[in-house]
């Protein structure tokens, strides 16, 4: 079992920057690729950024320029730094780790998520 925990939403204005956490617990050590998603209300939920245990990076087009994914192996911790921000980024951003249990064989975690509200 994996257990996520982000932390970091909040409301803030349109332009300014907000850092999300996730912490990962459990068996971690099978995890090969984290990443975070966001689902506004009557929307499907939606890839954000992603970052794999090799380091490479993959962000949606609408947030290129503007929010870092990374990771922090000693503290097994991944963020999301989220820059420029805009009404539009305001959802609700949940943590998501892939744990490989076998070649062809992946269960994938989900966090509570954490609130972002970026107002006008």
């Amino acid at each position: 079992q994996v257990q996520l925990v982000e932390s970091g939403g909040g409301l803030v204005q349109a332009g300014g920057s907000l850092r999300l956490s996730c912490a990962a617990s459990g068996s971690i050590f099978s995890i090969n690729a984290m990443g975070w998603y966001r689902q506004a209300p009557g929307k499907q939920r939606e890839l954000v950024a992603a970052i794999t245990s090799g380091g490479s990076t993959n962000y949606a087009d609408s947030v290129k320029g503007r929010f870092t994914i990374s990771g922090d192996n000693a503290k097994n911790t991944v963020y999301l730094q989220m820059n420029s921000l805009k009404p539009e980024d305001t959802a609700v951003y949940y943590c998501n780790a892939d744990r490989e249990v076998a070649t062809t064989s992946h269960i994938y975690y989900w966090g509570q998520g954490t609130q972002v509200t970026v107002s006008s």
